[in-house]
């Protein structure tokens, strides 16, 4: 099955070469990015951009979005972000001027109550450790709980099955969880309650 996928990749692969190559008979490859040739690119779901809407139409007029990926291009394929650098993380996340750091702590406390990330105390401060969960399986819950409308969830496993993404799929019996991984998170998407 991976070998067809590949094949499968490969044909898509080449005749989206060609199509450039024809759109752009001139182009010199050097200006372009490549992870073959740089350092520094990091694993990212392909339907990101949709899960970043769905973040930000929950955020109450104040987009979290980000902020989130600043948090996942931190990471090291490990959903796991050490904290060390509030002002520069701030930054980042589109937040500048002397109040910076407070909003880029409020959306991160945001995301926090969403579901999309776990935030422990340490010696950094309050915020000195972040976990990142899956974001499908957070997805999943809010709409679960009525926060994602059907078309944003659609549109998400529309993508999904597009790019091939099974991490919506429930395994169909006892024993093929026996094979797989746990999918599921420690608390994908559960909402922490505010008082």
């Amino acid at each position: 099955m991976a070998s067809a996928s590949k094949k499968r990749q490969s044909k898509i692969a080449r005749q989206k070469q060609r199509m450039r190559d024809t759109l752009w008979p001139e182009l010199d490859e050097t200006n372009l990015w490549s992870r073959s040739r740089s350092d520094g690119w990091l694993s990212l779901p392909r339907p990101m951009p949709l899960i970043m809407k769905v973040m930000d139409s929950l955020s109450k007029g104040k987009p979290v979005s980000a902020t989130y990926l600043d948090l996942w291009c931190r990471t090291y394929d490990d959903s796991f972000v050490i904290v060390n650098k509030e002002r520069e993380m701030a930054y980042f996340s589109g937040f500048a001027g002397e109040r910076a750091v407070r909003t880029w702590t409020m959306r991160m406390r945001t995301l926090d109550e969403l579901g999309f990330i776990d935030i422990k105390s340490g010696p950094n401060g309050p915020i000195s450790y972040v976990l990142i969960f899956n974001p499908y399986f957070v997805v999943r819950q809010l709409h679960e709980d009525g926060l994602v409308d059907e078309s944003f969830f659609n549109s998400l496993k529309l993508r999904m099955i597009d790019v091939g993404a099974h991490d919506l799929i429930e395994p169909p019996d006892e024993e093929d969880t026996k094979t797989r991984p746990s999918a599921e998170p420690r608390r994908p998407g559960k909402r922490k309650t505010t008082k």
